[in-house]
This record gives structure tokens, sequence and C-alpha cells, in this order.
């Protein structure tokens, strides 16, 4: 059941419209059950926010599949202005804030750098300079340490979804211990607070056109017959795994 590219992205709504030619599948891996979406050259994970989910993900997609590249994938915050909402971004170093590690992958360039929450302007400033990163996200990080311990190549693909400037609502409050993002009660956190609305719509419109971005990544994982009768579904930077 070995597959060619393993992908570990954090929530199913980031990739679901690019996976539906996909098969799901329910497996158990330790204690817990994951998701998993496959077709004949790849398999993806939803593991969930943040690093301990993701890594839990990564484990057991490495495991059960024996991926021969382990792919991050989700959306990332720009640390420097000249990144737009729907830029992807590969890098060729990956830091994990939580103790200054560096994973080197074989592609792309420039820093991402992994928070353990999710980073408002005040944080992306301090992470830039700390870190001469471009790029923040969460779990790219984790993913690259369990695909290190397999001994098995790693890279990360994010689309930025909030650029430098925006400020963002308190999300980090509202991700549970399971790595799942409280929908309902952040939604109902806002409605009493109406300096957040614009903000949060402002999120929502990013990470709509990020989503496309990804969308479009993945797609060159899908059949052949669907990529000859959807030529335009390619993202430019689809070709980064060969």
């Amino acid at each position: 059941m070995s597959k060619e590219i393993g992908i570990v992205a954090a929530l199913e709504r980031e990739v679901k419209p690019a996976t539906k030619r996909w098969q799901s599948r329910i497996q158990k891996y330790g204690d817990r059950e994951f998701k998993f979406f496959e077709n004949v050259r790849a398999v993806l994970v939803c593991g969930g926010i943040g690093a301990e989910a993701s890594r839990r993900a990564a484990e057991a997609m490495i495991s059960l599949y024996a991926p021969g590249t382990v792919v991050s994938i989700g959306f990332a915050g720009a640390l420097e202005a000249g990144f737009k909402v729907g830029d992807l971004f590969v890098p060729r170093s990956v830091v994990d804030a939580r103790d200054g590690s560096r994973i080197e992958t074989a592609v792309g360039k420039g820093t991402l750098v992994s928070s353990p929450s999710i980073a408002d302007e005040v944080q992306k400033r301090r992470l830039a300079k700390s870190y001469a990163a471009q790029v923040v996200d969460m779990e790219a990080a984790s993913v690259g340490v369990a695909a290190g311990l397999h001994g098995t190549r790693f890279f990360a693909v994010k689309a930025i979804s909030d650029e430098l400037g925006f400020a963002m609502p308190p999300l980090s409050r509202f991700v549970g211990a399971n790595g799942r993002f409280k929908s309902w009660k952040f939604a109902v956190y806002c409605v009493v607070r109406p300096w957040l609305w614009r903000p949060v719509l402002c999120l929502a419109k990013n990470s709509a056109r990020a989503r496309q971005s990804l969308w479009r990544w993945l797609n060159q994982y899908n059949e052949p017959e669907f990529l000859k009768n959807n030529p335009d579904q390619l993202h430019p930077m689809s070709k980064i795994p060969s």
C-alpha cells in the first residue's frame, strides 16, 4: 500500500474539493482513528491544527502507507510585506520556534518558522526577527520531524492566508486539544463583539483564496484523465515534487 507521496494538512476544509475524487478510508493507528484520502499516487490525512496533532497524523500516515515523500501543506501567515494572500511558499528551511531546531528540505527557498500558537501581528514581527523567516505556520516542523525519524524526504507547501499587517482575530483559544477548531464557539464569541466582524469576514475571504491555491497545487495528484481534461486546474508551482 506504499504511496509515492504522503500529504499532511490541518483541516479537511482546506483540501476537500481537490480530493473529492479520492477514496476515503478510516484507519486506526495506536489509540486514534484517522481519515485518509487515497488515490493511486498519493495519500492525504488531515491531522488537525498544531504541532502535536500534525505529528500524530504524520506518524500514522508514514507507518501505514510508507510514502516516498511527506509534504506539509496548509495555510500560513506572511512575515514580510511582499507576500499576498494566495501566494504559495515552499521553504528551503523549516524552524521550530519551540526549540530553534531547523530542518533543511531539498526544494524551495527561504525560511518558514512553526509557531506553537496562531501568530498575531506583534508575534509575526518577533518571529521574523528571531528566525530570519518569511512565513509562519503551526505544523510544518512537527511533520518534518516525523518524516526525519523515518528517513523520509520532506518539504512543505504553504498558501498565504494572512498578510503581514493583518489584524488576526483571537483564534488560538478556540483550538481544542485534539487540534480541531471550535467554529461554533468562535461564532458565538464574535457575535457580541462587532469590532471583530470585519477582520473575521476578511479572514474568511482570504482563506478562500488560499484554499484555491492549495487545491490547484493538489490537483497534480489527480488522475491523468482529470488533468488532461482540466489543464487549467494546475497551479504553476505544481511541478516542485519532481
